[in-house]
């Protein structure tokens, strides 16, 4: 597990989001992840809405059925997949400034609450799905992440991490140049192997169902970022006034870090796909 040299908590997570509210939606829009491209040809936001429908297939949502969205931010996955799906979705996030902007969006079937998924109070066995895309990274305590999936869940209830993931054996050239200042200009407190994030799930009480690398597929979102970004900067003049005050606006050093950890390996992205097996009958 990679930590960064500078302790990173929930407090700190929900200030970056909150500060840089602005910035994420003016330059990626109301999916705070990645892009998922299949031929290439597909648009920014119809990569976006791929990662998620790859996510809905993952969990064989079915109409009808509840959802937990771990780390919802502007819920625009949540509702898409309770528009595209039928399902009824609750959604945690630390940021008070992303759930006042998905309370302002028309959603049928989501309720977005701000709290903090390690201390969520929700009922046990309550939902048939549990989802994080890009929010494991920031839990402090990646063992109590997986448990309190496993608590929520019903038993069969199905779960899909999404996940920023360190190479197995990374070497510390690419720890010291890339990956520990990445955990450390994005406010995350740890980064994990598809090895560490694995036992974790097991240790919780999952079967692992299946694990996806697409890397590849997903890493051109940071080129795209780039452009947008240097544009802003250009262009925007209250985007520039926000780089320069905000405590955040390291986290801009991180795009060109993000780029190369991609291109030499350095860092992949999984789809890790788990199961709460139904308990036998006594």
């Amino acid at each position: 597990m990679i930590v960064p040299a500078a302790a990173q908590d929930a407090a700190a997570v929900a200030d970056h989001y909150d500060e840089l509210d602005l910035v994420y939606r003016r330059v990626w829009g109301e999916h705070v992840h990645h892009g998922l491209w299949t031929t290439g040809r597909e648009s920014p936001t119809e990569a976006v809405e791929a990662l998620v429908d790859a996510v809905a297939e993952r969990l064989r949502l079915a109409p009808g059925q509840t959802g937990v969205d771990i780390g919802c931010g502007y819920a625009g996955t949540a509702r898409r997949l309770a528009a595209t799906r039928g399902a009824r979705v609750t959604g945690l996030t630390l940021s008070a400034e992303q759930a006042r902007f998905a309370a302002a969006q028309p959603g049928e079937g989501v309720e977005v609450r701000v709290a903090d998924w390690l201390d969520n109070g929700l009922p046990d066995a309550a939902f048939d799905a549990a989802w994080s895309i890009e929010s494991s990274e920031h839990m402090v305590d990646k063992p109590a992440f997986f448990a309190e999936a496993h608590r929520v869940l019903a038993p069969g209830g199905r779960m899909v991490v999404c996940a920023w993931l360190a190479r197995t054996g990374a070497r510390p050239w690419e720890v010291r140049t890339m990956l520990e200042p990445i955990c450390r200009e994005g406010r995350l407190p740890s980064m994990g192997t598809q090895e560490e994030y694995e036992a974790m799930a097991r240790e919780a009480g999952f079967r692992v169902v299946g694990f996806d690398d697409v890397s590849r597929r997903v890493a051109r979102t940071w080129t795209i970022c780039a452009r947008r970004v240097a544009r802003a900067v250009l262009v925007d003049r209250e985007l520039r006034g926000i780089g320069l005050r905000a405590r955040n606006r390291v986290f801009a050093l991180s795009i060109p870090r993000l780029i190369a950890a991609y291109r030499t390996g350095a860092m992949r992205y999984g789809i890790l796909t788990l199961e709460r097996p139904v308990e036998p009958a006594a």
